[in-house]
């Protein structure tokens, strides 16, 4: 078996995926009514929309089988994602990529796949649209046309998403998509019993920089810090544009000493940066922190306002 490899952008392509919140939410009429129509259009028992994240290929709509994912180790969408166009598996298992691969040995048996990646923004391939089959197949030219046309169906459905979820200006995640990704991180938490900290922050001076070198210079501000938080943390790491200047990052699993350690890479990136880049500005920034400790129940809107208090607090202090 041979286990598929990583793509290039994978930092990049897994925070998109989470932006999305989608992972783990319940079934949706509009994915279940393209996997319906190409069980039915091409004759297969099983067709999926699958999304590929970092250990595992997660089922956002499956047709026509009980499964909700499996290890992306044995995954063939794992493959699909790292090709250009559909990728076709006539029969697994003649194919020394799959032949001794569980899914194949064992249920459910695939001999037949047929995947299309699943592409936003002309980059990020975060899954596909998959068709498979317990017999050998081949696909005509018409064939392969006519699931590539699903595939952008359920394309457009992911980007209809992800706009919803997606700070315009910056490319991260807004509240509402920082919102519905950090309740499940915090529920995670709770369950696993591990620490939960969010750090909340302030850009500084926002409104002189606004003032002094005009509205793009600003929207250039809040552009350059947003990409400085998404270039610093960890991929596992949550991190949204909440307000005007504002910004949150959720570390699941560390503590507040790790925590502030964290923040003090970020402050030596954006030193960095400020030497670097020729700006008629600097950036800088007031951070409040807010650390649930392992076991502890609260909801997230009583964390954010913790967290920006000692913001508010920090900031009148520097």
């Amino acid at each position: 078996m041979l286990a598929p490899e990583n793509p290039r952008n994978e930092v990049e392509r897994l925070q998109c995926l989470r932006s999305l919140s989608l992972l783990d939410t319940d079934r949706e009429e509009r994915f279940d009514r393209i996997t319906r129509l190409a069980r039915r259009l091409f004759n297969v028992p099983v067709a999926t929309v699958t999304l590929v994240d970092d250990d595992r290929q997660w089922f956002k709509s499956c047709c026509g089988a009980e499964l909700t994912e499996t290890s992306r180790e044995v995954s063939f969408c794992g493959h699909a994602i790292l090709a250009d166009g559909p990728f076709i598996v006539s029969d697994a298992s003649q194919d020394k990529r799959f032949h001794d691969n569980p899914l194949v040995s064992g249920p459910p048996h695939i001999r037949f796949y047929a995947g299309v990646p699943l592409v936003y923004d002309n980059k990020y391939k975060l899954g596909t649209l998959c068709i498979f089959d317990h017999q050998p197949h081949s696909m005509d030219n018409d064939e392969v046309r006519d699931l590539v046309d699903l595939a952008k169906m359920a394309e457009q459905e992911l980007s209809a998403l992800h706009d919803a979820t997606i700070d315009e200006l910056t490319q991260i995640s807004n509240r509402r998509g920082f919102i519905k990704l950090a309740t499940k991180s915090l529920e995670n938490s709770h369950i696993h019993g591990t620490p939960f900290s969010l750090v909340f922050f302030d850009l500084n001076k926002f409104k002189d920089i606004n003032d002094q070198f005009g509205h793009q210079a600003g929207d250039n501000a809040l552009k350059d810090f947003a990409f400085l938080i998404s270039q610093s943390f960890r991929s596992s790491d949550l991190f949204a544009r909440v307000g005007g200047d504002e910004f949150v990052v959720l570390y699941s699993g560390m503590a507040e000493k790790e925590t502030r350690q964290a923040i003090e890479r970020f402050q030596q990136m954006v030193d960095v940066f400020n030497t670097r880049q020729n700006r008629p500005y600097q950036l800088s920034f007031s951070a409040g922190v807010y650390t649930l400790p392992a076991g502890k129940m609260m909801n997230l809107d009583e964390i954010l306002a913790k967290a920006d208090s000692r913001m508010y607090l920090s900031k009148m202090q520097s």
